[in-house]
């Protein structure tokens, strides 16, 4: 009965400790939120500003290389080699003698020959002068005559075969592996060797159809290949198909590639990029748009209290894409802060806190380059 009362006593001493308590934490409760409330208030952005650089409107395509003359050296008859004079990957000049055949034969006849044609031409002219002293007949001279051509043409066609025995360069180039060897038999159509003229690369590609008005010759292009990643390889376009293909309704396009350095090889796969137009625009990273409805805006930072910069939502007019940048047309100038990383937290009059310098935003002085982002849709 005792415990019952000293609670029923203790009990006005909680209630009034509670309320103590609760009166506190009321006290206190708006200036907690109220600080946090302002903390959440300043978001962290990144800026950047529109600047001019180039927009090159381009379209994409993909070719294999193959060398500006090629051909594999053959002989046109069957027969012991005797001599070779090239090493594997050698670079060699028109008419250089690669392989010589066994040609003592072609020589002993070229020889017989010779003096058989000698011989025939001064008989021809024994008679020749009898024939004005009226001392011969016509039809003998006329007979020895044939009898000169007959032997001559002999003569041409066994030095013909005889220089075919020596197998010769047919233009400047690179020469592929050596498929032969000293003494060996070969037969007429074996292959001896490539050669690969390689001071001017060659490209075949197609396009859409619809690219034909703007596709022209002489046209500048850009190549790129997996082996050689920071290099590019500027050409120009030689020719285009006169015939639309009526099954894929492509246009093929070639292009050539002057390659002294001997960089590029035939099979070689390549990027190629036609340059159809290079403009210098005014630019901004495609991260700094916000996209609402049929309208785009950005937010601008508005330092008019340096201490406490905010952000200002702007609408701009946009033209043009390439992959990650947009084309402006109007709303902002050259030395407007705007949000690149960070927009979407914002709203209009939000406090910020600029987190990066200037020159390390992701908008360059460079040029942009690259194929719409329609194009790269198909």
């Amino acid at each position: 009965m005792s415990n019952g009362n000293a609670i029923t006593n203790r009990l006005p001493l909680l209630l009034i400790l509670f309320f103590i308590i609760g009166l506190l934490v009321y006290l206190q409760w708006p200036e907690t939120a109220q600080k946090q409330q302002k903390f959440q208030r300043i978001v962290s952005v990144k800026v950047t500003t529109a600047k001019l650089a180039d927009f090159k409107d381009s379209i994409e395509a993909i070719g294999t290389a193959r060398a500006n003359e090629q051909v594999f050296i053959t002989s046109k008859y069957s027969d012991l080699i005797e001599q070779i004079f090239f090493n594997d990957g050698q670079l060699v000049k028109q008419g250089d003698v690669l392989v010589r055949l066994n040609n003592q034969e072609e020589l002993a006849k070229v020889s017989e020959l010779a003096a058989n044609l000698s011989e025939s031409m001064a008989q021809l002219n024994r008679f020749q002068e009898l024939l004005s002293s009226k001392a011969t007949s016509r039809s003998l001279v006329d007979q020895q005559e044939a009898q000169t051509k007959a032997i001559a043409a002999q003569l041409q066609s066994a030095r013909t075969k005889l220089n075919d025995l020596s197998i010769k360069a047919p233009f400047d180039g690179v020469l592929g592996f050596r498929d032969v060897s000293l003494g060996a038999y070969i037969n007429a159509g074996d292959v001896i060797t490539s050669l690969d003229d390689l001071s001017l690369i060659k490209v075949d590609f197609t396009l859409p159809e619809r690219f034909l008005p703007t596709i022209k010759r002489g046209q500048s292009v850009i190549a790129l290949n997996s082996a050689y990643k920071n290099q590019q390889f500027l050409g120009k376009i030689s020719s285009i198909d006169t015939r639309i293909n009526p099954i894929t309704r492509t246009l093929k396009v070639r292009v050539e590639i002057p390659n002294e350095s001997l960089a590029l090889r035939p099979g070689m796969l390549l990027n190629i990029e036609v340059v159809r137009q290079v403009e210098t625009l005014l630019q901004l990273p495609e991260s700094a748009i916000i996209p609402i409805e049929n309208q785009h805006f950005v937010f601008i930072i508005n330092n008019d209290n340096p201490q406490e910069p905010t952000a200002v939502r702007k609408s701009i007019t946009i033209g043009r894409r390439l992959p990650g940048v947009v084309e402006v047309l109007a709303g902002v100038n050259q030395q407007a802060l705007i949000v690149i990383e960070g927009a979407l937290k914002l709203r209009d009059g939000a406090r910020v806190k600029i987190i990066n310098p200037l020159e390390n935003s992701n908008l360059e002085d460079s040029s942009f380059e690259g194929k719409s982002l329609e194009e790269k849709d198909q």
